[in-house]
């Protein structure tokens, strides 16, 4: 079970791995994690910044250190990660680590209300999604292979791509299952689509027992 944190909001986790460098001000902390690509990395809502710093300093992860100001722009805090904030950080990094946890996927949404379309159609669906999974696995291996960082630094990139591709396998499989006839119940799947069946009806179906 996940740990019930003071601020949870993997933002915060984001700001603490830049902000562990040195200490910066809140536009520093921005354009530092969109350097580092963090914002692929993680679901990084940046109108948020601003109340997650505030919320990192009130439950001690972070400190004032000081302020600046250019020209006539308002005047920036500068905040640095305290010792409970390294401890936060890899304490969190733990648990990310090593306790899986679900993750809601559109993907998976769009699986499990598969029957409301007819597999002909779901058959050119999948087929779009394929291609689209294969021009960005392209791109990635390109962009990995073009980075000099050490292995350390790539292998949050490194998951990425084996996920694309794995995910990219299977919807090759379930479209020639598809294609080629040998899905369990697709006369049926098709039978429904053909008589008219109301599509209200075909989730029932797949109701899961919990006895």
């Amino acid at each position: 079970m996940a740990t019930k944190r003071k601020v949870n909001n993997l933002l915060a986790l984001a700001v603490l791995s830049v902000i562990v460098q040195r200490p910066m001000h809140r536009y520093e902390i921005a354009a530092t994690l969109r350097a580092h690509g963090k914002d692929r990395d993680m679901d990084i809502k940046w109108g948020s910044l601003y109340t997650v710093v505030q919320n990192m300093a009130k439950a001690g992860f972070l400190e004032v250190v000081g302020s600046e100001r250019e020209g006539a722009r308002p005047e920036r805090v500068i905040y640095r990660i305290t010792d409970a904030g390294r401890a936060e950080m890899a304490d969190w990094t733990r648990e990310l680590l090593a306790a899986p946890e679900p993750e809601h996927h559109r993907f998976t949404a769009g699986l499990s209300i598969l029957a409301v379309l007819p597999p002909d159609e779901v058959i050119v669906l999948l087929g779009t999604r394929i291609a689209a999974l294969e021009r960005t696995i392209e791109t990635t291996r390109a962009e990995l292979g073009a980075l000099t960082l050490p292995r350390l630094f790539l292998v949050e990139s490194e998951f990425g791509l084996a996920m694309l591709e794995a995910e990219a396998n299977w919807a090759r499989a379930l479209r020639d299952e598809l294609a080629e006839g040998t899905f369990e119940g697709l006369e049926l799947w098709r039978q429904w689509h053909v008589d008219g069946m109301p599509t209200e009806q075909i989730p029932e179906l797949g109701e899961r027992g919990t006895d």
